[in-house]
């Protein structure tokens, strides 16, 4: 009989009501993780990440799992001592709390980041450099947000890695969050990739609202063609200088780079191969299922973050809107012929390639014969470029 009761307490209902492991918060944020689920697998909304990240929310809110411990990684520090088993107050750590490493030590978004830049074509934005204006100019939404925050009370750091989310790049918002921010991962990790799911969502009224019929109706020549050398060059060169001018940006840019550098070279098929597909979904998912573990009942029902969700979708929309407003502008000192379709400014932000994608759609509803997808690549490639450098300037400041 003592063992069947001891068996029983063993159980996560009774650890539920007996409140050592749980309480009421930790059901809501159980049916969080499965309406998470529902988007990622019913709405398709980046189920690659997003159910990942659903799982590690569902696996450390049930009573009694012990699969993450928030103790070790109090403060915005590893507790290395904690680790130890030779130690009185030392944890057993659980799966996650091993696959958590990865994010706070930096390792999975930079690792992401190689598979995106093999997956990615510079071609579009060598070939029309004026590109590196509207990619620059949606990190705006960046900087704008973080000034919001502070007014809403926000510590600096914790500013910083909530207007990250402006730039649409998830992995580089973990990255930011990870080293600026680490108790407020979870939501803004939901957060920065529920808004790029919901891209074709959120862009297209403030495209429509900022632009006339006729700017939208733009046709814009094709774009001169690439050579190899100068796809060899530029993840090149763009690392050195980045290297030169924000030092702390390097490990995404630098990452990025080398992705795309193994993609253009020709020789190194093999890798480029590998980055793109193995590592990148090994990588997607230990960063997702240990990134929704750090979205305890604790930490994400909070007035906190509430508003970081709605400052999140405002420093999506100022991006956007800062994309299409900085190409009106540049309009108005280009000839005749040699316009820009303000469109394509949208696509500033980092959600590659749907927010080129977006930037199609709405333009072929006013002009069927506009193909402005290339175009858009520019911008959208550069944002990712622009994202990681002001990543590295907020970690710079205030890191």
């Amino acid at each position: 009989m003592d063992g069947i009761i001891n068996f029983l307490k063993q159980t996560g209902v009774y650890k539920f009501f007996d409140g050592t492991s749980g309480d009421w918060r930790n059901l809501i944020m159980i049916g969080i993780a499965c309406f998470l689920i529902f988007l990622a697998i019913k709405k398709k909304f980046e189920p690659l990440l997003l159910l990942p990240i659903a799982i590690g929310m569902l696996l450390t809110n049930l009573p009694g799992a012990e699969i993450f411990h928030e103790a070790l990684f109090e403060d915005g520090y590893v507790h290395w001592e904690l680790f130890a088993h030779n130690t009185p107050e030392a944890i057993t750590a659980g799966l996650l709390d091993i696959l958590y490493l990865g994010v706070k030590l930096g390792i999975y978004p930079c690792l992401i980041f190689i598979g995106v830049g093999a997956m990615t074509d510079f071609g579009p934005l060598l070939a029309n450099p004026k590109s590196l204006i509207l990619g620059a100019a949606a990190q705006i939404g960046i900087f704008a947000t973080y000034a919001g925050a502070i007014a809403l009370g926000f510590l600096p750091p914790e500013a910083a890695s909530i207007g990250i989310i402006g730039g649409a790049d998830g992995p580089t918002a973990i990255f930011v969050t990870a080293m600026l921010a680490p108790s407020l991962l979870g939501p803004i990790a939901v957060a920065a990739y529920s808004y790029m799911a919901l891209v074709p969502v959120i862009q297209p009224p403030i495209m429509k609202a900022l632009t006339t019929k006729k700017e939208r109706a733009i046709v814009m020549t094709a774009l001169r063609p690439v050579t190899k050398t100068q796809k060899i060059l530029f993840p090149i060169v763009v690392t050195v200088f980045v290297a030169l001018i924000v030092p702390s940006a390097v490990p995404l840019v630098g990452s990025l780079m080398f992705g795309n550098l193994l993609k253009e070279c020709g020789v190194t098929e093999r890798l480029s191969k590998t980055v793109q597909n193995e590592l990148m979904n090994i990588v997607t998912i230990f960063l997702g299922i240990s990134v929704g573990a750090t979205a305890t009942a604790q930490t994400f029902l909070s007035f906190k973050t509430i508003k970081i969700i709605l400052l999140g979708v405002v420093a999506f929309g100022i991006a956007t809107a800062s994309g299409v407003l900085i190409a009106k502008l540049m309009n108005l000192f280009l000839p005749e012929g040699k316009k820009i379709n303000p469109l394509i400014g949208s696509a500033g932000v980092s959600a590659v390639p749907m927010a080129a994608r977006v930037s199609q759609k709405v333009g072929q509803e006013e002009n069927p014969g506009n193909f402005l997808l290339m175009h858009a690549m520019g911008p959208n490639v550069a944002g990712v470029i622009g994202s990681a450098i002001a990543a590295g300037v907020l970690i710079a400041l205030l890191g």
